[in-house]
């Protein structure tokens, strides 16, 4: 019999919420716009001097372009009109002398960047954090019974909790000890618009951590219910629209100053939601950059609080966007037969559905995180102190000074970065857990691709599904050969397995990876056939799921059954 898996609830380390950094930070809300307004403009005023009238052109322009190709709900409504009045201001003002152009330039800056603060800036309310850690913890669990029973008389049950879905691996002990030590960052991996909540909910009622301040998508504000409670919680607003200067460095020296004021953060430095189903390898380097300037910034003032970056892996075995965002990344590959569909807002509908399959499918979510380390990249003892390779301590400081003086060095600080950069991939390569339906997705993906080796991706994944069949031999003797290798690998530490991948017969985790790889999609995409095979019925989910692996190279590191893949192509080539 299976035993139960257990989850730790850990104490709060905060009680109090009036005494949580977030509480603190915007108890003067007006007071932190202000400083990222001046800030922002000194830093653009300094990077630009008297060419800020061309800065402002572009940008007006390319805010026009964006109001007219991407539209969103949630625009400010006067929000072409503002931007119209920007060209013409920044125009007129050409005719004038070089002074008084420089400063009615500087003027309009200043409107432009009060603008994207306020936009930007969120807020954090104890009661409206109250009601909906109460309200979340009530709606998961009635409906988590609900959905467990199937049967909706269950829906007021009290009996199963969310956390007891909740996997959490890694050293909790110490990444709760870095809150003692400095201002906490925690990086996560990013699949679905329903992470941030997920994580929200674990970090505070299963591993006790005081709130986040988070970057949260604009688009997700265009649900009223969702935008009145993440302006609330702490939730500041990223439009990844916007692409233009001045708006990225209002972004960044927002993110900046709220760690200098030690407020502990939460963003996804990948950017955006991974297309593929990849786990993040290229980062971007703006928000990262942004926590090398709040600790020279820290230094310079004299202060010895540390930023403590916290790499964190979601896993879950099915993700609610996946179609949707594998037919948005074939499209940007080059296939146009593969259209991604139109953008659609995050609703309650869709929650709701998503979370009674996953829930009455017994379905995990799984929380891995990564080592703690400072910006730089050298990791953290248990009392925070940076250690080399060699076990040597570290005095981060040095890296920021020049001649005993630390002072900021854009091009230094964007060295530091790319090594920031790669050692929180490289704790994403080491730190993901590898869940059954992940190892099944490979699995079938792989033997596609040796069964028909003449055929690119694109003609792989146009194959009628009879023709994608598998020979359910030759899948759970590569199946099992794959588990040989990850195993060797979980050993030296260069990855994670679900317990299942220990605990099940062969039969029944392959039984447990293609049950769960289909918890919410319509078509799923691995089923049993009636003859001894497995049908990719949906082969572009497949190679989305099949992607968490991909760039471990494991599909080289076995020996592959030649015959057995010749034999189940000739048999398939006998039905054309």
């Amino acid at each position: 019999m299976k035993k139960k898996t257990t989850t730790t609830i850990y104490p709060p380390l905060v009680p109090e919420i009036r005494d949580w950094p977030i509480h603190k930070l915007y108890e003067d809300r007006e007071g932190l716009i202000n400083t990222v307004d001046t800030q922002t403009v000194d830093h653009i005023l300094e990077k630009h001097g008297e060419r800020i009238g061309d800065l402002i052109s572009r940008v007006s322009y390319l805010e026009l372009i964006r109001l007219k190709e991407t539209p969103w709900k949630v625009d400010p409504p006067n929000e072409a009109q503002f931007w119209k009045r920007v060209r013409n201001e920044v125009t007129g003002n050409e005719k004038l002398r070089a002074e008084q152009q420089l400063q009615n330039n500087t003027e309009l800056l200043k409107r432009i960047v009060h603008r994207y603060t306020q936009e930007i800036a969120g807020n954090f309310k104890e009661s409206t954090f109250l009601f909906a850690r109460k309200f979340l913890t009530i709606f998961f669990k009635r409906l988590l019974n609900a959905a467990a029973s199937k049967k909706f008389r269950r829906l007021w049950s009290t009996k199963l909790e969310l956390y007891e879905r909740l996997r959490i691996h890694g050293d909790v002990d110490k990444v709760r000890g870095m809150f003692k030590h400095g201002t906490v960052v925690i990086l996560p991996t990013h699949l679905s618009n329903l992470d941030s909540i997920m994580i929200g909910y674990a970090l505070d009622a299963v591993v006790g951590l005081p709130a986040f301040s988070y970057g949260a998508g604009l688009n997700l504000y265009e649900s009223e219910i969702f935008a009145f409670y993440m302006t609330r919680l702490g939730a500041y607003r990223v439009d990844r629209r916007k692409k233009n200067p001045i708006y990225l460095d209002s972004l960044k020296i927002m993110s900046q100053v709220m760690l200098e004021r030690g407020t502990n953060s939460l963003f996804f430095p990948g950017g955006t939601r991974s297309r593929s189903g990849e786990i993040e390898r290229e980062l971007k380097y703006g928000l990262l950059n942004s926590l090398l300037s709040a600790q020279r910034s820290i230094y310079q003032t004299g202060g010895t609080q540390k930023i403590i970056v916290v790499p964190l892996i979601i896993g879950y075995h099915c993700t609610l966007e996946a179609q949707t965002l594998i037919n948005s990344h074939l499209k940007s590959t080059g296939e146009e037969k593969y259209v991604g569909s139109r953008r659609k807002a995050l609703t309650i509908k869709s929650i709701l559905s998503f979370s009674w399959k996953f829930f009455s499918q017994a379905s995990e979510i799984h929380l891995s995180f990564g080592e703690p380390m400072d910006v730089l990249g050298y990791r953290l003892d248990k009392d925070a102190h940076s250690v080399d390779d060699r076990g040597m301590e570290v005095d981060i400081r040095e890296f920021f000074s020049l001649h005993g003086k630390i002072e900021a060095n854009r091009q230094r600080e964007s060295v530091y970065t790319r090594k920031l950069a790669e050692k929180v991939v490289d704790n994403y390569q080491r730190y993901y857990v590898v869940l059954t339906s992940h190892l099944a997705a490979f699995t079938a993906f792989e033997l596609m691709r040796k069964i028909h080796p003449s055929m690119d991706l694109y003609a792989l994944l146009r194959l009628p599904v009879d023709l994608l069949s598998i020979p359910l031999p030759l899948f759970k003797e590569t199946f099992d050969k794959f588990l040989v290798v990850l195993k060797e690998m979980e050993k030296k530490g260069e990855i994670r397995l679900q317990t299942e991948l220990h605990t099940l017969p062969l039969d029944e985790v392959i039984r447990h990876g293609i049950k769960h790889l289909g918890t919410f999609h319509a078509i799923l995409p691995l089923k049993f056939g009636n003859k001894e095979n497995i049908l990719p019925k949906n082969p572009s989910l497949v190679y989305y799921y099949h992607n968490r692996l991909a760039g471990y190279e494991i599909e080289n590191m076995i020996s592959w059954d030649q015959e057995k893949i010749l034999e189940a192509h000739e048999k398939l080539e006998e039905q054309v």
